[in-house]
């Protein structure tokens, strides 16, 4: 017997939980995309999209995934043969990496592993060993959805300085935008990048490059960028469809419209704490359920772990199993172990990833919570005993 019947729960690092008021705003006919109400919506939203990226820098909008902002944001400043430092700690700045190796990048990379965050030491080594300032960029991630690690962007920021190192600092905030805090100009980010399915809560299909003045002067260096990933149209368009390097996405827009009315009636401060306590909610359960058991939280130490993901060792064929119960028996769908793989479990089929990122409280967290405890007494799987009391009791504590 099935009990998923009834709404489904996708508790996946994205595309996260969409609102009611953002499928309602998107559920019309389409607009005149010329001249009217759209166009007039548009210009609201850029300076509420700075808001939340904590900038007074430009904003610009791709229609793309995470994959095109990462493209996007390397072709405005990266030219073919130029070089890049890459600092990753999970799969998808590996992924960054691969991105900047397909535009003809030189790609050094320093490799933290899925376990600890950018050691920005190693970065000011890696810069004070370029005097001839060969490195244009440092790319990193603030929060890597794979491995659920949370880097310091303001420590990467300070060993560039530190080693009087003119590199762009482009950071990838695609996990943790609106979820972890996050403050752009005061970190010292160049460039950031972001998606609109994860803490923005709309559908799969905008990205977003937020650039300073100083990414803005090493474009004007670029021999030539594409016409479709050129910001500079985008960022100050003489028409409409610059924006968007044509027709606009407009369900989409109306949809971020609504989303971004709702980060401002909570405000963001209140969101990243509303995360952060929802966050120590899951490590509880899973540190409980740990201490009799194969599970454990792939960041060991919390000051470093995602408020927004939560990525989860439990060991083949564990993880793959748990993951199938929760869909088809119970309808709570868990993120893979996206780059996760080890000597003796090659797919990564002993991890899986809970996303607790924009549209989460409290009883959908310990729903989820609940649905795992049930999983786990299910299919034998060892584990301590009151993971969801724990989970309840940081939720009481709040």
């Amino acid at each position: 017997m099935s009990l998923a019947h009834g709404r489904p729960y996708l508790a996946i690092p994205g595309p996260s939980v969409m609102p009611d008021a953002v499928l309602r705003a998107m559920h019309r006919a389409a607009p005149n995309i010329y001249e009217g109400a759209l166009v007039d919506m548009v210009r609201g939203i850029i300076p509420d999209l700075r808001h939340v990226a904590r900038t007074d820098g430009h904003a610009c909008i791709y229609i793309a995934n995470g994959h095109g902002a990462w493209e996007a944001a390397l072709s405005n400043v990266v030219a073919e043969g130029d070089k890049v430092l890459v600092a990753a700690t999970g799969r998808f700045g590996h992924g960054w990496a691969d991105m900047a190796t397909g535009l003809g990048a030189e790609v050094e990379l320093i490799d933290f592993g899925r376990k600890s965050p950018i050691n920005a030491e190693q970065v000011f080594e890696a810069l004070r060993a370029d005097p001839g300032h060969a490195i244009r960029a440092v790319l990193m991630s603030h929060v890597d959805t794979a491995s659920a690690v949370r880097n310091d962007v303001a420590a990467v920021r300070r060993a560039l300085d530190d080693a009087g190192h003119p590199a762009l600092l482009m950071v990838d905030c695609i996990a943790s935008l609106a979820c972890d805090e996050f403050r752009m100009d005061d970190w010292g980010a160049d460039i950031m990048v972001a998606g609109s399915q994860k803490g923005l809560m709309v559908p799969p299909g905008l990205s977003f490059v937020f650039f300073n003045d100083h990414a803005a002067a090493r474009r004007e260096t670029m021999k030539r960028v594409s016409r479709y990933w050129d910001w500079k149209p985008r960022a100050d368009p003489e028409f409409f469809y610059q924006y968007f390097g044509g027709t606009a996405p407009a369900h989409h827009l109306y949809g971020l419209r609504a989303a971004l009315d709702m980060i401002r009636e909570e405000g963001l401060e209140a969101i990243w704490s509303r995360h952060a306590t929802l966050a120590r909610a899951i490590w509880a359960a899973v540190e409980v359920w740990g201490a009799d058991g194969p599970m454990s939280l792939n960041i060991a130490d919390a000051a470093n772990r995602s408020h927004a993901v939560t990525a989860v060792r439990i060991g083949a064929p564990y993880g793959a199993r748990l993951r199938e119960w929760t869909d088809t028996k119970a309808g709570v769908t868990l993120g893979l172990g996206i780059g996760m793989s080890e000597p003796d479990d090659p797919n990564g089929t002993g991890f899986f990833r809970i996303g607790h990122m924009g549209h989460v409280n409290a009883h959908m967290v310990l729903g989820a919570l609940g649905v795992i405890e049930a999983g786990l007494q299910a299919l034998g799987v060892p584990h301590g005993r009151g993971g969801l009391s724990a989970a309840a009791g940081v939720i009481a504590a709040a």
